[in-house]
Parts: C-alpha cells; sequence; structure tokens
C-alpha cells in the first residue's frame, strides 16, 4: 500500500498542474482583445500611376459597411527594392468614411503602401498595398 500513494499523489499532482495550465490560457484568450474587422478599399489617381505626385483616398468601413469617422490615416510609401527614403502623407478625412492623402513617387518601379491606422477608440491597425510598375512621365 505504501508504493500506491506516492503514484496516487504524482498523478493528482499531474492532473491538477493539467487542470492549472488549461485554466490559464482559457483565461489568457479570453482575455486578449480581437482586432477589429475593417475593410479598406484603396483608390490611386492618377491611372496609370506615375512618377510624380499620387492622390492616395481609401475608403474605411466596419463589419456592417457602416463607414468609419474620426480615424487617423497615414500613408507610407516604399520602393520594393531597398535603399530609397520612403514617402511619406497624412491623410485629412472627408465625408463617407474617405481619407485622403497625397505622396511623392520619387522613381518608377515597384512601390508598397503601408496605411497606418488609428482608429477612434485607439486601435491601430496596418494594411498594405501592391503598386506595381508605376511608370515614367
Amino acid at each position: 500500500m505504501p508504493r500506491q500513494r506516492p503514484f496516487i499523489r504524482g498523478s493528482i499532482c499531474a492532473s491538477m498542474f493539467s487542470c492549472l495550465a488549461s485554466f490559464s490560457l482559457v483565461a489568457c484568450h479570453r482575455q486578449a482583445r480581437a482586432s477589429p474587422t475593417v475593410s479598406v478599399e484603396t483608390e490611386l489617381a492618377p491611372q496609370p500611376v506615375v512618377v510624380g505626385p499620387v492622390l492616395v483616398t481609401s475608403r474605411l468601413a466596419d463589419a456592417n459597411g457602416k463607414p468609419l469617422t474620426n480615424a487617423k490615416l497615414i500613408v507610407e510609401g516604399d520602393m520594393a527594392h531597398p535603399g530609397m527614403s520612403p514617402v511619406f502623407g497624412e491623410a485629412k478625412e472627408l465625408p463617407g468614411g474617405r481619407y485622403q492623402a497625397q505622396i511623392q513617387f520619387a522613381m518608377a518601379g515597384d512601390w508598397v503602401l503601408l496605411l497606418h491606422i488609428t482608429l477612434p477608440g485607439g486601435q491601430a491597425l496596418d494594411r498594405q498595398v501592391d503598386v506595381k510598375g508605376v511608370r515614367s512621365k
């Protein structure tokens, strides 16, 4: 009988550890905040995109399609290849959840736009828009 007790105690300890570990994982999962579902539609003008000033217009909407207002949006433009400094533009809010910024494409080639969005509640989102084949003037 004495040999069974250490086994039982070990099993009980292992079971308790398992339960505590499972509980802590569930508790952590419940505390994590889900990122908001936001749709972002972006248009560039002029089309086709050429070197020089480009107008970036983005429409932000929630999961129900309702326009998101009072957000902050910064556009960062990076060349697809390393070595170029990024360009930035701060968007101004327009009616209907639209935001518009102007950036300057310095050279022809492929660019990547990063939209840095801060929602009214302070949540930050990033979206990427690939701009292939910016042309020379």
